[in-house]
């Protein structure tokens, strides 16, 4: 189909050039978030997951009390609910590359329409983006996290929130679970006072790490509840 061709070439000037025609097939039939009903249909929807961390469950998972994972009944993350309704493969996952690596806005805002169309059951009452380290923002030319959070913000009326992150990081990708949250102690800064409940905005969720140890901080800092919400989360297995 159309929209599986769309994915291997996401990052072209036409797809972002015709507003009014879906993103993913270039059918005149978009509505006016961006996209056609049958292609937002054929997205990888992540319905059957884990409520605080958004990790996709198996049909084991679904057996366990209140449908936490493994790991959220072991060892709960800081933060309360995850809001991450799609999964990091195919359109998503090209939208987010492109958005990341090509800076391109056309999926910007294309990932806060998705975001938008299934949001969070409570939004809280600021924004929280996932700040990024001065050396790696200059690298990168801008921050994805803020940029999100920046949009939601001002689409919400929901104040937006600021960290900073002193310590210079590794990359992640390659980076299990145990590792990552080593890697980010101490990493974040957070500017008081905090309101009572807090959501923090990412581009994708993959260990849910980065996010534990903000919302950790902010619990400390006086939050009384931290949320995370982000376009995407990666499948299982992937993390």
């Amino acid at each position: 189909m159309a929209w599986t061709r769309w994915v291997v070439t996401a990052g072209s000037w036409l797809k972002r050039a015709l507003p009014g025609y879906c993103a993913f097939c270039l059918s005149s039939h978009a509505r006016i978030e961006g996209w056609c009903d049958e292609c937002f249909a054929l997205l990888k929807h992540n319905d059957a997951a884990c409520p605080r961390c958004k990790e996709p469950l198996t049909s084991f998972d679904h057996q366990t009390s209140a449908r936490l994972c493994g790991h959220c009944l072991s060892a709960p993350p800081a933060f309360t609910v995850t809001t991450a309704e799609y999964l990091y493969e195919g359109a998503v996952k090209a939208l987010v590359r492109d958005f990341k690596f090509q800076a391109s806005p056309r999926a910007g805002t294309l990932l806060v329409e998705l975001m938008l169309a299934k949001p969070p059951a409570q939004l809280g009452q600021a924004l929280l983006p996932v700040p990024m380290h001065p050396g790696r923002a200059r690298e990168r030319g801008f921050n994805q996290a803020h940029w999100l959070a920046h949009e939601l913000s001002r689409r919400l009326s929901l104040p937006l929130l600021g960290a900073t992150c002193v310590k210079q990081l590794p990359s992640q990708r390659t980076l299990g679970r145990r590792q990552r949250a080593a890697n980010l102690k101490g990493a974040f800064r957070l500017s008081a006072p905090l309101p009572a409940h807090l959501t923090i905005i990412d581009d994708v969720v993959t260990t849910g790490a980065t996010a534990h140890e903000l919302a950790r901080l902010a619990l400390e800092q006086g939050a009384e509840r931290v949320d995370l919400w982000a376009p995407a989360r990666t499948p299982l297995g992937n993390s």
